[in-house]
């Protein structure tokens, strides 16, 4: 997208994002770390990340261009691709999002629980390096990823080129799944005491009748 920035009787032409996908997750961290700060900072930083203005320039622009640029970058974040692509490429190597979240481990689970009370906005990289991992085979639609291991720290430096738009996509569908098995939790436990209630139950009444013979 071309905005064009009117300066001395010259008009200069200036690049600023096409669309959201643009924006990379480094990028995007640093615009959230803005919105508790100066207004003024954050209006600077933020058009200054996603465009090609010089900081210089943008100091002396009138509040009224700096409210349509503003404008303009919300619009972009509003037409977003909402899609989750569960599998991406980043540097020429594929990474896919766990394929079945139902079947992570504990060890996974309580990572990202982690992440997530240490501060979700501070940790995006770590918990979308928790989520995916390289692709080890692909068959069409099917595939498989790398076994978890807990070691993410190379990952996580690689999840920041990752395209915002992704990283929101995926927050929102692990935010879904997330509520659904937190009920689920209660009940599969209430089922397993259950069982195990049944299990001793059947104990003791075995014991009884060995005794009683």
């Amino acid at each position: 997208m071309k905005v064009k920035i009117k300066k001395e009787a010259k008009k200069e032409t200036y690049n600023l994002i096409d669309s959201w996908s643009e924006v990379s997750l480094e990028t995007w961290m640093r615009v959230i770390e803005l919105e508790t700060g100066s207004k003024t900072k954050q209006a600077v930083e933020t058009i200054a990340a996603f465009s090609d203005i010089p900081k210089k320039l943008l100091k002396e622009l009138s509040l009224r261009d700096v409210a349509i640029i503003m404008e303009k970058i919300a619009k972009l974040q509003s037409k977003q691709d909402t899609v989750l692509r569960k599998v991406f490429e980043i540097d020429g190597v594929e990474y896919g999002m766990h394929p079945d979240l139902s079947e992570i481990t504990l060890g996974e689970y309580a990572d990202i629980e982690s992440f997530i009370k240490e501060g979700l906005e501070k940790n995006l990289p770590e918990l979308m390096a928790v989520l995916f991992r390289p692709v080890t085979e692909k068959k069409g639609k099917v595939y498989t990823i790398e076994a978890y291991d807990g070691n993410i720290i190379i990952r996580t430096e690689v999840m920041k080129k990752m395209s915002a738009e992704q990283v929101q996509s995926a927050l929102v569908f692990f935010y879904h799944f997330g509520m659904v098995f937190m009920k689920v939790i209660p009940s599969f436990l209430m089922q397993q005491t259950q069982e195990k209630e049944k299990q001793l139950q059947m104990g003791i009444l075995q014991n009884a009748g060995g005794g009683s013979e």
